[in-house]
C-alpha cells in the first residue's frame, strides 16, 4: 500500500485534507470569492474538495486543479459529474510546481500542500505567477503553537511560530486580508478522523494483504500525534493579496 492509497483511505471521513470543519471552509470560501464569477486554481488539489465546494456554492465560477495523483483527479472528475459541476472544472495531471496556465486566476488555493513547493514562501511565489490583478491566494500551513520538542522539530522540519510566519509573509510582499486559526477541536477531529478511518478500513478488511500495514500506519500516526505534536502544532489558513500588483 503506497502513500497515496493510505491518504485516500485516511481522508475518507474528512475529505478536506486539513484541520478545518465545514463552517470554517465555508467562511474561507465566502471571504476568498467575493463576486462568485471568479476563475480559481488549486495547486495540489488532491481530490478537488476545495474546488468542488466552491463550484457548488457559485454557479458562475470556473475552476482548475493540478495534482500529480491520477487517482485523486479521477475522484474529482467523478464527484464533479455527480454534483453537476464538471463542465466548469478542468483538471491537470502534472506537478503543481511546474504548472503553466494560458490565463490568470482571481484566486489560487494551496492548503496543506506547501511541501510540494519547498515551503510557505515558495508556495506563495508559485501562486503569484498565476494571479490576475487584484487576485488573492488562500494558503494553509502548519506553525508551532508552543515550544516544540527536538523530536517534533525533526519530524516537521522548517516550521516556525505564527508571528514569525506572518512577518515573513508580509516581508515577502503580501497583505493578509483574512485568516483562520484551526481550533483544538478542528485539529483533534482531523487527526481522529485520519487515524480512525484508516484503522476502521483495516479492521473491516482483515483478509486484505494491506490490512496489517494500514493498521500499523494508523497506530504509528496516532502515537506520534498524541505523544509528539498534538500540543505544539497549529494550523492557519490565510487569504492574502500582493501588497502591490
Amino acid at each position: 500500500m503506497n502513500r497515496e492509497e493510505i491518504s485516500r483511505l485516511a481522508h475518507a471521513d474528512h475529505p478536506i485534507a486539513a484541520p478545518l470543519d465545514d463552517d470554517s471552509v465555508r467562511r474561507l470560501l465566502e471571504r476568498a470569492i467575493p463576486r462568485g464569477d471568479e476563475r480559481v486554481l488549486d495547486l495540489g488539489c488532491g481530490g478537488g474538495e476545495w474546488l468542488l465546494r466552491a463550484l457548488t456554492m457559485h454557479p458562475q465560477l470556473r475552476a482548475e486543479g493540478v495534482d500529480i495523483s491520477e487517482s485523486s483527479l479521477a475522484h474529482a472528475r467523478k464527484a464533479g459529474r455527480i454534483l453537476g459541476v464538471h463542465e466548469r472544472l478542468v483538471l491537470h495531471h502534472e506537478d503543481a510546481a511546474g504548472f503553466a496556465a494560458s490565463h490568470a486566476f482571481d484566486l489560487v488555493f494551496s492548503v496543506g500542500a506547501t511541501h510540494a513547493f519547498g515551503g510557505l514562501l515558495a508556495t506563495l511565489t508559485a501562486a503569484r505567477k498565476h494571479l490576475a490583478p487584484g487576485g488573492r491566494v488562500l494558503i494553509g500551513d502548519g506553525f508551532w503553537a508552543s515550544e516544540p520538542s527536538p523530536e517534533a522539530v525533526e519530524m516537521f522540519g522548517d516550521v516556525i511560530d505564527l508571528p514569525t510566519t506572518m512577518d515573513r509573509v508580509i516581508a515577502d510582499g503580501w497583505t493578509p486580508v483574512y485568516g483562520h486559526i484551526s481550533t483544538r477541536q478542528e485539529l483533534d477531529d482531523y487527526e481522529w478522523a485520519w487515524t480512525g478511518s484508516l484503522a476502521a478500513w483495516a479492521l473491516d478488511h482483515p483478509a486484505d494483504p494491506d490490512s496489517s500495514h494500514a493498521l500499523g500506519v494508523a497506530t504509528t500516526h496516532r502515537n506520534e500525534w498524541l505523544r509528539v505534536y498534538r500540543d505544539v502544532l497549529g494550523f492557519v489558513c490565510l487569504i492574502v493579496r500582493p501588497t502591490s500588483d
